[in-house]
């Protein structure tokens, strides 16, 4: 008992040792998941990256050197017959091959699941999607072909594992979605192994003697789990830490002064945003003004988006506009032409011509129903987003007291913030003004999916619903063609800015520093990449 009561305490112990002397890469994190097992949960994203592949992926195709378990793909004339070629030789860690039919078994595991009691949607790799494909089948070896019923960008975009056939094949449905949870040492084909791991204190990971590329050059990476992001200030300051991000601007300012650390900033795809309540009947705001176009549309000249990221983010971050960040550069539009600007005269003017007045010279304008407005402003953290400063909240309430609309704030912690969003019908609304974030992968679904009505009480937190919008996002959904894709987000991006459901705020950049003393290859732009495992494929020791 004293020595497996023992263990945790050993291993933290050695956590904290230069990584220079033993060339062990040491990572912290605030996001320390419960189980490590794919299908079971969505905690283990930050570390199961560096274990297992995705098919192609966000990196794959944002950069030509961090290819995933595909070697290269194409798509048919026919935009629903996909061949993807797998890396020749490929082998899983234990040194069993790794195939294209163990990609075929992934999804057809999945797949075969749908419709039933234990169907597999419950954790990162899950069933979202495999609705619309025909077919998945391993031609030979190297070779994987993926037929979708209608054309789609799925085969590329989705963020499935890849996991060995061998090891997941007697691992039934109600097992793989609850209680196995894959315990290590893990069989993956990516760069590090997960070879231990203690909840909410640490993951261990070796390298992996047949990646593709070759062993990598440390000898390993722990990533510490953190309660609070000042512990791992302090790790990357003693030296206990050679990488760590979500770090505010003060720490940012604290550690550039090191002449060991290297601080930088990344965009991502996070969008901090103002959502009305524009629901009508159930679960509807205070006020009917939140339902109305004029209304939202004058408020939004009543948000200064660079106050926001100058003040609130301290210059780390870019002023929000529509619903497309710039991270995701393929689609990212500035919106010249439609775009408003801050102006707290011109907000006033539209609301008196919207009809909303200050009739009795009392300071507070009245709705169309006679009534002062007096709104709720709700928000509250949501888990693994950056957090916004209250001072952003603090800066809108000030603004629209300023043009006769008093606000009240609730903060809520995020259970209580997930029931007050919830759908109408499941018990939320009732609130009038959020302050929310998003944070998912930039395709192109999940670019538009802030207002499509069928993620209402979910990702639509405005309850926003519109014909013309729904009807580009099923388009979005059928088109392969790029510039035919952006055209139409384009479009759809246009038509709900100005219904305005929501006023963009900003697009905070994640904020990295590592230390530069113990290994060589960090990235310039992403130190870290948010998306895969790069550079724990090419890190090595320190040369100098």
């Amino acid at each position: 008992m004293l020595v497996g009561s023992a263990a945790p305490w050993t291993m933290n112990s050695r956590a904290l040792a230069s990584s220079c002397d033993d060339h062990i890469v040491r990572v912290g994190s605030m996001s320390s998941p419960d189980s490590m097992n794919p299908f079971a949960t969505w905690g283990s994203f930050g570390s199961a990256v560096y274990t297992y592949d995705f098919l192609v992926g966000v990196d794959a195709q944002r950069h030509p050197d961090r290819k995933g378990f595909a070697k290269s793909w194409s798509v048919a004339h026919d935009n629903v017959t996909w061949t993807f070629k797998i890396w020749p030789g490929m082998k899983w860690s234990d040194g069993e091959p790794a195939t294209a039919r163990d990609a075929a078994f992934t999804y057809n595991y999945l797949r075969d699941s749908i419709g039933k009691p234990d169907e597999l949607n419950a954790g990162s790799n899950n069933t979202k999607g495999l609705e619309d494909i025909e077919s998945i089948t391993a031609l030979d070896d190297e070779t994987l072909r993926i037929v979708t019923k209608k054309p789609s960008r799925w085969p590329i975009d989705h963020t499935t594992w890849i996991v060995p056939a061998h090891i997941w094949k007697d691992i039934s449905y109600a097992d793989a979605r609850s209680s196995f949870r894959n315990d290590p040492p893990q069989v993956g084909t990516g760069p590090m192994i997960l070879e231990e791991f203690q909840q909410g204190q640490f993951a261990r990971f070796t390298p992996n003697p047949y990646f593709r590329t070759g062993q990598p050059k440390t000898a390993g990476l722990i990533i510490q789990f953190f309660a609070t992001v000042d512990s791992i200030a302090q790790g990357l300051k003693s030296g206990s830490l050679d990488y760590g991000d979500g770090l505010t601007a003060a720490q940012s300012a604290d550690l550039s002064k090191d002449p060991d650390i290297v601080v930088g900033e990344s965009r991502i795809e996070q969008r901090n945003y103002l959502a009305f309540n524009t629901q009508s009947g159930k679960g509807e705001g205070s006020t009917k003004a939140l339902q109305d176009q004029a209304f939202r549309d004058a408020i939004g000249y009543a948000i200064d988006q660079q106050a926001i990221v100058d003040r609130a983010l301290r210059g780390h971050g870019d002023p929000g506009v529509g619903l497309v960040m710039p991270a995701a550069k393929d689609y990212y539009s500035d919106l010249s032409g439609i775009r408003r600007h801050f102006d707290l005269a011109e907000a006033g003017r539209r609301l008196d011509a919207a009809g909303y007045r200050d009739t009795n010279g009392d300071g507070v304008r009245e709705d169309k129903e006679g009534n002062s407005l007096q709104l709720e402003l709700i928000t509250g953290t949501i888990s693994g987003n950056i957090e916004l400063p209250i001072a952003a909240v603090q800066l809108i309430a000030g603004w629209l007291g300023q043009i006769g609309i008093p606000i009240s704030v609730t903060q809520l912690d995020s259970g209580a913030l997930n029931a007050r969003v919830a759908a109408p019908e499941k018990g939320g609304g009732g609130w009038d003004l959020l302050v929310g974030s998003s944070w998912r992968s930039p395709s192109p679904l999940d670019l538009l999916i802030l207002g499509s009505s069928k993620a209402i009480g979910a990702q639509n937190r405005s309850y926003w619903k519109d014909e013309q919008f729904d009807k580009l996002v099923s388009e979005v959904d059928v088109t392969v063609d790029l510039a035919k894709t952006q055209d139409l987000i384009d479009q759809a991006v246009r038509l709900i800015y100005k219904q305005a459901p929501y006023i963009m705020l900003c697009y905070p950049n994640v904020i990295a520093a590592h230390r530069k003393d113990c290994f060589d290859g960090w990235g310039t732009e992403d130190a870290i990449s948010q998306w895969g495992y790069f550079p724990l494929d090419r890190l090595g020791p320190h040369n100098g």
